[in-house]
């Protein structure tokens, strides 16, 4: 069984920056491209940013692209979500989640997620 722990979560002021970070455990990594997620009270589901198993393709949100930069670390069995010029709007719960194909596809190829680490961002 696959286990996602997400860390790095917190409060900033706007402009700041944070850096999350999701650890796996279990299962297999490496060949599975990986994605960050958020969703704000009364909102749905976030697409952020997806890296592709190797690293060498990523993607992002609009609101992301250019502020959010999405890394992983195989050896570390990690990935990452460096976030800077952070603002209010970005405030949520932001989650990683593994995709079932080495790509980054849709959200119905997750198979897991983490519980997630909340992302508050003061005006």
């Amino acid at each position: 069984q696959v286990q996602l722990v997400e860390a790095g979560g917190g409060l900033v002021q706007t402009g700041g920056s944070l850096r999350l970070s999701c650890a796996a455990s279990g299962g297999t990594f490496y060949t599975y491209a990986m994605g960050w997620f958020r969703q704000a009270p009364g909102k749905e589901r976030e697409f952020v940013a997806g890296i592709s198993w190797a690293g060498r393709t990523t993607d992002y949100s609009d609101s992301a692209r250019g502020r959010f930069t999405i890394s992983r670390d195989n050896a570390k069995k990690s990935v990452y979500l460096q976030m800077n010029g952070l603002k209010p709007e970005d405030t949520a719960v932001y989650f990683c989640a593994r995709y079932n194909t080495p790509t980054i596809t849709s959200y119905d190829a997750i198979v897991y997620r983490g519980q997630g680490t909340q992302v508050t961002v003061s005006s």
